[in-house]
């Protein structure tokens, strides 16, 4: 096996063994989902926090200004295979699954032609004897396609992205897992919340039956007594609509302490766990008291320092080394000086370089990012 090159440098012999064995979906937390599907489902699809972290990550990455060694290279980064865009798919897969598939699709002519992205849930690592991986298994239903690796050239086929897992050598951890438990908090409160708005917006009672004489109710009119009260008292559409009651009945309401009602504080609480787990900081998600403009301009900027570009890093990174074998000297990353979110930082750089009277203007010039222009020559130099 030669995966980037690594056989035919000849350093297979030194390679460690790997384990053989995986786990390809993301590790149940307590009562959480271990399926894929059902962590999205609950954790992503339902839960309006997780889903906003995500897409703020995945298309700050897929939106941000790249600089490419080939405009070949661009353009098959840019273009949408199947009618999705290639990073930003790649970015929510890694967030969300911790694992990314890119499959290289050549023409005739055996150039790259198309980036598409694989549904990580639905691919398996099928390792060799000393479990580094030769092909990977696709599976849609009963169908199942082996994808070799590379080809007969050594050149990747399949580039595998993955975030870091101490547990597993073959697989990434995503951050559901980890905001499992804010979610179901959060899931839950909002359930509550709806039922209830439900039942008038206000705590439950007790109906007290005391006819004096020490008898009870039977059976029968205690499923009768439910069904009246469910049919006309209760939901949105009853809200406070009187009750009429006769036979020895009385409403007594039943009273919560302020604590027990502070669901607002506990949805809060969680709110900021989701997104502290998705590194997002929880001022974008639009929380009481944290949306100032000046806080909000800040935690943009730590949005695309602490997430998002570290996160395209490593999704560009892996994508030119895989690519390297198609498109020899291929370099792909992130135009910083594009970035209007860093401008501030930029102007701050640029003020600073350019008050240092020390430097030469070609130094200037290499500390901004700028090749060296050797007609340039400074007032003084001879």
């Amino acid at each position: 096996m030669k995966i980037f090159g690594w056989k035919a440098a000849g350093r297979e012999k030194f390679r460690p063994a790997l384990s053989r064995y995986g786990h390809a979906t993301p590790i149940a937390l307590g009562e959480w989902p271990a399926s894929y599907e059902a962590q999205v489902r609950e954790g992503y699809a339902r839960n309006a926090i997780a889903q906003r972290c995500v897409r703020l990550v995945a298309e700050g990455v897929g939106s941000a200004p790249l600089a490419a060694s080939d405009p070949v290279l661009l353009r098959l980064v840019g273009a949408r295979s199947g009618g999705q865009a290639l990073v930003e798919t790649v970015a929510a897969q890694l967030m969300l699954h911790g694992n990314a598939y890119v499959q290289i699709a050549t023409d005739d002519a055996g150039a790259v032609a198309e980036l598409f992205a694989l549904r990580p849930e639905r691919v398996r690592v099928a390792p060799d004897a000393r479990g580094w991986p030769v092909a990977y298994d696709y599976r849609v239903g009963e169908q199942v396609m082996r994808l070799a690796a590379e080809d007969a050239g050594g050149r990747p086929q399949i580039v595998h992205l993955k975030s870091f897992n101490p547990l597993d050598d073959h697989y990434g951890l995503g951050c559901l897992g980890a905001a499992a438990g804010a979610i179901a908090v959060h899931n839950a409160a909002q359930r509550w919340n709806k039922a209830l708005l439900d039942n008038a917006a206000r705590p439950s009672g007790a109906l007290v039956y005391d006819p004096g004489d020490g008898s009870t109710l039977s059976r029968e009119q205690i499923e009768r007594l439910r069904a009246d009260i469910e049919a006309s008292f209760t939901g949105t559409g009853n809200a406070g609509r009187p009750m009429l009651l006769e036979g020895g009945l009385k409403w007594q309401p039943l009273s919560l302490s302020p604590a027990d009602l502070d669901f607002a504080g506990t949805r809060e609480a969680a709110t900021r766990e989701i997104a502290t787990a998705f590194g997002v900081p929880p001022m974008l998600l639009g929380l009481p008291g944290d949306a100032s403009y000046a806080n909000y301009r800040e935690a943009n900027r730590a949005l695309w320092r602490l997430a998002i570009l570290p996160l395209a890093d490593t999704i560009f990174a892996g994508l030119t080394q895989g690519l390297a074998g198609w498109m020899p000297g291929a370099a792909l990353r992130v135009d910083l000086d594009r970035v209007t979110a860093l401008a501030e930082d930029r102007e701050r750089l640029w003020a600073q370089v350019s008050d240092a009277d020390f430097l030469t203007l070609a130094e200037k010039r290499a500390m901004l990012g700028f090749a060296t222009d050797t007609s340039v020559r400074e007032a003084g130099d001879e």
